[in-house]
Parts: C-alpha cells; structure tokens; sequence
C-alpha cells in the first residue's frame, strides 16, 4: 500500500498546487473582502496537506503483499452513489436535508458508529452552510425549505 500511496499523494500534491496556482488569478468581487479564488485557494492548500500525509504515511508503512481487489469498493461506490445523490435530488429537496443524509451515508460506509456519523453530518452541514450562505454569500439550494435567516 505504500507505494499506492507515494503515487496518489504525488498525484494529489500536484493536483493542489495547481487549484491553488489558477485560484490566485480569479478576479475579486468588488464590494467583498474574499475574491472569487479564496476557497479553491483553501481547497488547494488541503489537498497538498493531504498529499503530505500520504507520502508521510507511505515512507513509515510497513510494505505489504499484494492488495486486494476489492478492498474499499464499498465505500468508494458510497462516494459516488452520494455524489450522483445530491446532483439528483438537491434543487428539489434542498442542501439541509441531502447534505446530512449523503454525510451520514459516505461516514457509516467508512465504519464511523452512528452517533458520530450523525453529529458530524449535522455539524458539518451546519457549517458548510453557513459559510457559504452568510461568509461567501453563496446561497446552497434550499429545496423544501424556506430562506429561514
């Protein structure tokens, strides 16, 4: 697994930097502080963390045999059952309820218990929505709801 590792987070570094690179020549929005580049800049600079992770963790694993085929298939199927999820059913139903619902989905199928699941999903949603709804002044569908605030 190491050298899956070294590969992915070689992959994922380059990936960040060049997020952060293009998001640094967005325009700025006039009458705001944050420009248009803040979050894919943030979302830049987490995924070279993340890369760092991965090579750290490749250099300190012990090597293994070989992988095994099927393993996290579940879960990465969860990954893109969430994804194709909320494209199909959040402009009907609104970011508060498919946001926690795909959350809970993605955690229970990574083997987080249900009580954490549920509280970070809540939690999460929560404040991803508030940040982009009052922060970033972008509105997330509200579906079933009405703007409440």
């Amino acid at each position: 697994m190491h050298r899956t590792d070294r590969w992915l987070g070689l992959a994922l570094a380059l990936l960040g930097a060049l997020v952060f690179w293009t998001s640094r020549s967005f325009p700025s929005v006039p009458g705001q502080k944050l420009g248009a580049g803040f979050l894919p800049g943030i979302v830049g600079i987490g995924l070279v963390l993340a890369a760092l992770a991965l090579l750290a963790r490749s250099r300190h694993a012990p090597a293994e045999a070989a992988p095994r085929a099927r393993e996290g298939f579940g879960a990465a199927a969860a990954v893109v059952g969430s994804v194709l999820f909320y494209i199909v059913a959040a402009d009907r139903l609104g970011f508060l309820i498919v946001a926690p619902v795909g959350l809970v989905a993605l955690f229970r199928a990574f083997g987080v218990g249900w009580r954490g699941a549920l509280l970070w999903a809540l939690g999460g949603t929560i404040v991803v929505h508030v940040a982009f709804y009052k922060l970033l002044r972008v509105p997330l569908p509200w579906g079933v709801f009405r703007p409440f605030y």
